[in-house]
């Protein structure tokens, strides 16, 4: 009995230990579940959480935009101060004799140049301004010619807007104040007339606003840079004194200075007188045309006055009446 009990025993013992050694991976893989479970459940982050650093560029582009066009105009700026400065050191430029020369004649220089850019800019906007009204008054022109009476307008002509509106209503004013009496007629065209006249005036008058301006840069001009001119040369004689010395290199830049004023000044001057004379024949046709329309005015005012039937008693009424 006891052999047979030793026996069991020993069988058993081989499959203890394996099932000892079985043991600690059983127990490993529930922690490897755990491990890959928890990491399968970490939640991951929601897209609503992302979406606020995928906005971000599109609120940070109109900054970067600015930033950049302040850059360029940066570099700009930086390029032309080189500029500057390299033509200050080189006497002989233009930037170097402006630099170089007397505060008398750089303020003359400053002065042209400023006219000069006055001139340009009362041209342009001159012959802009001129175009659109010669336009407007053409379109108000054939629209009136159309219609063929004060009394079937309508639109701008109608509200009194632009030149020829306002000459309409100028007529048809005075019409509803006189009446429409024969014996009247010759005073609604007469007074109708005089005021047409007036408002033709009156338009080309601010028209022309600005034009003096370029006569006057241009008869003036040329006298300034000149006046800048003999001021550089009396500055350099001096200097030839101080000297004592007749070098030309020593009195040279002070010539070309006082040259480059004569020059400026030209420049100014010569497109105001171009300018001028291509702006007054340009007005001329501009009034030219408002008399067009006020002539037509008062043609369509002088047939409506002979079309529309007068309201008033016969003469005979009236003589009944007064005895």
């Amino acid at each position: 009995m006891k052999r047979l009990l030793c026996c069991a025993a020993l069988a058993l013992m081989p499959l203890t230990a394996v099932a000892q050694d079985a043991t600690p991976e059983t127990t490993a893989e529930p922690a490897a579940q755990t491990t890959v479970v928890t990491q399968a459940e970490t939640p991951a982050p929601s897209p609503t959480a992302e979406t606020p650093a995928a906005q971000t560029p599109t609120v940070e582009e109109p900054t970067g935009l600015i930033n950049g066009i302040i850059a360029h105009y940066a570099g700009l700026k930086d390029q032309v101060m080189a500029y500057l400065n390299d033509g200050a050191h080189d006497h002989m430029s233009p930037v170097g004799m402006f630099m170089a020369a007397d505060w008398v004649v750089k303020a003359v220089m400053i002065a042209l140049a400023v006219a000069s850019v006055v001139t340009w800019g009362i041209y342009g906007a001159k012959i802009l301004v001129l175009a659109l009204r010669r336009n407007a008054l053409k379109r108000q022109y054939r629209e009136l010619d159309r219609a063929g009476s004060l009394q079937t307008l309508d639109g701008a002509l109608a509200n009194g807007r632009g030149i020829v509106g306002r000459m309409t209503q100028a007529a048809r004013e005075e019409l509803n104040r006189t009446g429409n009496e024969p014996h009247l007629h010759a005073g609604i065209k007469e007074r109708t007339s005089s005021t047409l006249s007036r408002i033709e005036v009156g338009a080309a008058r601010r028209m022309g606003v600005g034009t003096g301006v370029l006569a006057n840069i241009g008869s003036t001009a040329p006298f300034i840079g000149l006046f800048g001119t003999v001021w550089g040369i009396m500055n350099s004689f001096i200097s030839i004194a101080e000297s004592n010395t007749t070098n030309l290199a020593v009195v040279a830049p002070g010539i070309a200075e006082a040259l480059l004023a004569t020059a400026i000044g030209l420049v100014a001057a010569i497109p105001a007188v171009i300018f001028y004379n291509l702006l007054s024949r340009a007005l001329g046709g501009y009034k030219v045309m408002l008399g067009d329309a006020a002539a037509l005015v008062e043609r369509t005012l002088s047939r409506d006055l002979d079309l529309t039937p007068a309201k008033s008693e016969p003469v005979t009424a009236i003589a009944t009446a007064a005895e």
